[in-house]
């Protein structure tokens, strides 16, 4: 196997209950370097719970969660970050009141080491710098820089922490509905960015994303959770033509569910 196509996250059985209703039952799946792996489903299937437990938010109540081969399951979800587990949070990233330039480079002196520090090392702000001046560019928000991350459209603000995750530069990548509330014309830019990230080839991607549209754009495998449960799994053609994904995710009419 090609060093692009390694497992570098894997779910063992996984599982979480809430009282009597079991969320998440039994999920056992890998994801591989290169690849983007959409997670879809109907409405109160899992996909999110089980993206709080792939990134330590939630804590799970069975199986396991490996990050190339070690259990990370009773990790905290910054230890998880550190070993490079990245997770947008629709919004919960950003400091409202700093601008878009200003929360790049705070993500970007995270992922670096380098402190506000009154005497710290030229070069190395140099370095912050141009780092914080490259990722600007990339997501097309330099005429934003000075912008307060508050006042900025819905769409900006979910470039911008996707922007702020590119400084962490994790390895794994997970995006929970990146395109909710964006305008059509918001849609193609983000995109074109996470295309860009799938294109590393060195980094995992994980998408739940409802727009079959997007999922067609963008994956190469498609995972379907249905009440909790592993569906299905595999070519993204393939399996949303199963008889039983069309019943549960688009509906008997072929109506898909939001």
């Amino acid at each position: 196997m090609s060093d692009s196509h390694r497992v570098t996250l894997a779910t063992e059985g996984l599982g979480i209950r809430f009282g009597g209703h079991q969320a998440v039952q039994d999920v056992t799946a890998s994801f591989r370097a290169g690849e983007l792996t959409a997670i879809v489903g109907p409405n109160g299937a899992g996909k999110t719970t089980y993206f709080n437990l792939i990134s330590g938010q939630l804590a799970a109540t069975s199986g396991s969660v490996r990050l190339h081969g070690q259990d990370v399951t009773s990790f905290s979800a910054a230890r998880r970050t550190r070993l490079g587990i990245g997770r947008a949070f629709q919004l919960t990233n950003l400091f409202p009141q700093l601008s878009v330039q200003e929360n790049i480079r705070l993500a970007v002196q995270s992922r670096a080491g380098v402190g506000m520090r009154m005497f710290s090392v030229w070069s190395e702000q140099k370095a912050v710098n141009q780092r914080t001046a490259q990722i600007l560019e990339q997501v097309t928000m330099g005429p934003l820089r000075d912008q307060i991350a508050a006042t900025l459209s819905h769409g900006n603000q979910r470039k911008l922490e996707v922007a702020m995750l590119l400084a962490l530069d994790p390895e794994i990548f997970m995006f929970d509905e990146p395109t909710a509330g964006m305008s059509v014309d918001e849609v193609p830019v983000l995109l074109e960015l996470i295309h860009q990230i799938k294109a590393m080839r060195d980094k995992t991607v994980l998408l739940v994303e409802h727009k079959m549209d997007v999922i067609g754009a963008l994956a190469d495998r498609i995972i379907v959770l249905h009440q909790g449960c592993l569906m299905a799994d595999g070519d993204p053609a393939e399996v949303m033509a199963l008889p039983l994904v069309q019943q549960a995710y688009l509906g008997s009419t072929g109506v898909r569910h939001e």
